[in-house]
């Protein structure tokens, strides 16, 4: 018997039931029967039940996921805020060195995933598991020693995990991140492998005989071109009758181009590169040495030396800029000082050294020598030091407005005049006037005066080191370089008055400490970089050192013209003749020092302090402590 029941379906469903009848060839009744039977059966309520169970927990694997995708997410949104707030933008000249980091670190991190892949591991379970016997080795250390520690942070691990890579221990002091002005904890470590070297494919010592040694023999020679007057003033006084004004005007020559040279050469080394211009340049020094080695008037004599200032214009700043281009960054202070010590043996060379070779082949030939190494290092230059990558055509327009932004810097104008009458008025002594002054009021001999030049050679090597070694031993007690730099404007303003009363002391602490002021542009540029960002760097540098070349000018050539106010007696220049002109200098030194002081006495803008802060060069203030 069949009992009827009434079912009551959708239409759409009425529809399929209609549709698979017609299709399968039975009745309605037959099929809906069929159905419940299949349900109904235990086996299948099952077999349902598992398929819900399945279902549950890939919505678990799911949620999981998402929740995976939501860390990451956020560390992807740090990391980019890091790098896109913190740390600073990169120049062009540094974008394709950073390029070519990068593509080493890439291929080693692709090769590191592609292992882990292949293993199965991973790498924050490793990380993990690393930490946690870590922290249990050190607590059982803590414990035999007599007590625990409670706090057990990543920052001082034994071994930290990133420290190892597929097992392997890194040990190499070539694993230590590099973050461009960033501020970082001294103990960040990446995994990625050393670093490469960034000047093509030569490395270690090829790479300082290749770049550093080349460029260190121009910067020795441009130190000896710029003191080398102090020596031959008096046999160029003999054999030409040149006075006073015209050894001034003779001397301030070199520095008159050297100054005008300085802008222009700051692009054109962003343009063309150090090679190019170095070598070019060194070329226009040789001209000019040979040229003042066959001249028999003042004006072959001025020309000669204007060449000789010109060809020296680039040997500094070229040659740390190719320093820059080449070497990491964290070796860069060490070849600086070490640059700024070649160089000031270029001076030391201008004194006993170079008065024995005027003793036996005289002035002339010596001139002739150096026209001969001069033309010799170019080649060196250009043959030796390999061509960049990285230099990158700059844009005029671009240039120009930098330029603007430099001079109308107010924090440009309050550094400037210091630098330019402390650091101006050391090189104008040591290049000429310090030798006059121990000849003609302290009555010194040949000898006596030679010793003396040697002893602000050496000061003034040794002088560089020590600044930049001071600024930054005070830097980690929170006194900033513009204090420093103000300590040394004081000694140098205290130092020119000893000298001009004549009093009591040694002339050569004296004047030894004359030749240190001279290295004072460690601190110059030192300041100068958390005035400007970056890209500008090289530009402010330049701008700077137009005021300093300068300074020395215009004190060497106008000290010429006062002397020659006084009548020389037996071939010497009273003390008060010296003694005018060194006291003007003083007034105007004192008033960029007090300029320099009362200005310093504000705070520094934002942006200003930001720089300072990232570049380390003074502790970070909480937010709101700003009022620039």
């Amino acid at each position: 018997m069949e009992l009827r029941t009434s079912v009551h379906l959708s239409e759409s469903m009425t529809m399929r039931l209609t549709a698979a009848a017609t299709r399968t060839g039975v009745t309605k009744s037959e099929l809906i029967e069929a159905a419940l039977d299949r349900f109904l059966e235990p086996d299948s309520a099952s077999e349902h039940f598992a398929i819900l169970t399945g279902l549950a927990a890939l919505n678990d694997q799911i949620d999981r996921l998402s929740a995976d995708l939501k860390t990451v997410n956020e560390v992807v949104a740090h990391h980019a805020r890091f790098h896109l707030t913190i740390t600073p933008p990169l120049t062009r000249s540094e974008q394709n060195i950073a390029s070519l980091v990068g593509s080493e670190r890439f291929e080693e991190f692709a090769a590191q995933v592609g292992r882990r892949v292949e293993r199965g591991t991973s790498l924050l379970q490793e990380t993990m598991n690393q930490r946690a016997v870590a922290n249990k080795d050190r607590f059982a250390r803590d414990l035999a020693a007599g007590g625990a520690r409670t706090n057990y942070n990543s920052s001082e691990p034994d071994r930290r995990p990133s420290d190892t890579v597929d097992g392997a221990t890194r040990s190499t002091p070539g694993y230590t991140e590099r973050f461009v002005g960033a501020v970082r904890p001294p103990t960040l470590t990446h995994s990625w492998g050393p670093e490469p070297a960034v000047a093509g494919v030569i490395g270690g010592p090829a790479l300082i005989v290749r770049v550093f040694v080349p460029f260190a023999v121009g910067y020795y020679l441009s130190y000896l071109f710029r003191t080398i007057n102090a020596l031959i003033a008096a046999p160029l006084t003999l054999e030409l009758g040149l006075d006073a004004g015209d050894l001034g005007l003779l001397t301030s020559a070199y520095f008159l181009t050297f100054a005008a040279a300085q802008i222009p050469i700051g692009i054109f080394l962003d343009r063309y590169g150090p090679r190019r211009i170095q070598s070019v340049l060194l070329v226009v020094a040789s001209v000019g040495a040979a040229l003042f080695a066959v001249s028999d008037n003042l004006l072959m004599l001025f020309l000669g030396r204007a060449l000789l200032g010109l060809g020296a214009a680039a040997s500094m700043t070229a040659g740390l800029k190719a320093l820059v281009l080449s070497f990491p960054k964290d070796r860069l202070p060490v070849l600086n000082g070490l640059m700024v010590l070649v160089g000031g043996l270029g001076a030391v060379t201008a004194t006993s050294p170079t008065q024995l070779l005027l003793t036996w082949i005289g002035w002339r030939t010596l001139f002739a020598l150096l026209a001969v190494l001069t033309a010799s290092c170019s080649a060196l230059i250009y043959l030796l030091v390999p061509e960049s990558a990285s230099t990158t055509p700059t844009m005029r327009g671009t240039a120009m407005a930098g330029l603007r932004e430099i001079y109308t810097n107010l924090h440009f104008w309050r550094l400037a005049p210091l630098s330019a009458t402390s650091v101006g008025t050391a090189w104008a002594l040591h290049g000429l006037w310090a030798a006059q002054w121990l000849t003609d009021v302290d009555g010194l001999d040949r000898t006596a005066v030679v010793q003396h030049l040697f002893v602000m050679a050496a000061a003034l090597s040794l002088g560089a080191l020590m600044l930049g070694v001071l600024a930054d031993r005070i830097r980690r007690y929170g006194i900033g370089t513009e204090a420093l730099l103000a300590v040394v404007g004081l000694l140098f303003i205290a130092i020119q008055s000893a000298i001009i009363l004549r009093c009591p002391m040694s002339s050569y602490v004296l004047w030894g400490a004359v030749a240190v002021v001279g290295a004072a542009t460690v601190l110059s540029y030192a300041i100068l970089a958390t005035y400007f960002p970056k890209e500008l760097a090289g530009r402010a540098n330049a701008a700077l050192n137009v005021f300093h070349i300068g300074g020395a000018f215009v004190l060497q050539s106008a000290t010429g013209v006062v002397l020659e106010q006084w009548r020389p007696v037996a071939g010497h220049y009273p003390a008060i003749a010296y003694q005018t002109p060194f006291a003007l200098n003083l007034t105007l030194l004192v008033g960029a020092w007090i300029w320099f002081s009362f200005s310093w006495m504000f705070p520094p803008s934002t942006a200003v302090r930001k720089r300072r802060v990232a570049a380390n060069q003074e502790p970070e203030k909480p937010a709101g402590f700003d009022r620039g």
